[in-house]
């Protein structure tokens, strides 16, 4: 593919005076650990066109322009598959779906590259539908989950969900050329961090429960409108839309609570395991890595919050 970005420009936000605050920052895949806590070499031999660090705007473009690369080279083959059809003359019978697992922090919360929050850029999963006898090229912004995804299949092809699904359809909306979905939406994290978001209005709020060596606040608030990349935490100066969330949160685990796993909430049963399962252990190597690279501060922070958890490693 060569370099198909290179005369691009790079995304305006992510400018040297947040790279320089990222690259003294800590946490696995910051600015100083792109790989997380993998060695560089062999992620390097797996990601060649990502960098293992981001020492300056040379590296920031380098992470750009490598992440598209990659959507471009997954864009080129739905072409081809695209045209496949067309020559087959199926194309305007096939239903298609184009979607994802998950979204991508690319700098956001000085994650470089990976998806370890419960926050909009990690939870924001793309969703491209074309459906025989539906309109095209319309654009919705309304809140699902992907179980609700599901439903609406379901239901497109005829049947009806079963009850015993938490999923919602959202087929008639679809049919009608509405835009109508959830109220709100919460979402999770356990395997990089234990977070908990809640996506309502134009805010994301998230709580923290393990912060995975990040150092994160307790409890995040962005406006998305204003701040779609999250650089401006607004939890102390918006207390009332902090109340919001965390009603909503309350509100959404009453319902869930009965059916959690072994009783109780997952990352509750995830913190007892001894944390999130990419981090776990691995906190005391991290803390002689951070010294050795000038970010004694940070370890000392790290060293005071995480007390408890070096305790049970050293024993």
């Amino acid at each position: 593919m060569g370099e198909p970005f290179a005369d691009a420009p790079i995304p305006g936000w992510l400018t040297e005076e947040v790279r320089a605050r990222h690259w003294r920052g800590v946490g696995p895949h910051g600015a100083q650990e792109c790989a997380g806590f993998a060695p560089r070499d062999e992620a390097r031999a797996r990601y060649p066109r990502q960098p293992q660090d981001i020492p300056d705007m040379a590296a920031v473009r380098a992470m750009f322009d490598g992440y598209d690369t990659g959507v471009l080279v997954a864009d080129d083959y739905v072409g081809r598959l695209l045209a496949l059809l067309g020559d087959l003359g199926v194309a305007d019978d096939t239903a298609i779906m184009i979607s994802s697992d998950h979204g991508e922090t690319l700098g956001e919360l000085n994650v470089y590259g990976d998806h370890q929050t419960a926050d909009q850029c990690t939870t924001r999963v793309p969703l491209v539908l074309k459906w025989p006898g539906l309109g095209t090229g319309q654009r919705r912004r309304a809140f699902h989950y992907q179980i609700d995804v599901t439903a609406s299949i379901v239901e497109l092809l005829g049947q009806r969900p079963p009850r015993s699904w938490d999923g919602v359809s959202f087929a008639k909306s679809l049919r009608e050329g509405a835009d109508e979905g959830r109220d709100y939406l919460v979402v999770s994290q356990g395997a990089w961090t234990c977070q908990r978001g809640v996506r309502f209005d134009d805010w994301m709020l998230i709580s923290t429960w393990h912060d995975g060596y990040h150092l994160y606040d307790d409890l995040m608030l962005f406006d998305l409108a204003a701040d779609p990349h999250e650089q401006e935490n607004l939890a102390g100066v918006r207390p009332e839309v902090v109340g919001r969330g965390l009603a909503l949160l309350s509100q959404w685990y009453a319902a869930a609570a009965p059916s959690a796993a072994r009783g109780r909430d997952p990352l509750l049963n995830v913190i007892a395991e001894g944390g999130p399962y990419h981090v776990r252990g691995a906190l005391p190597a991290y803390l002689e890595r951070l010294r050795a690279t000038g970010r004694a501060e940070g370890a000392a922070r790290l060293e005071l919050k995480h007390a408890a958890a070096l305790r049970t490693t050293a024993r």
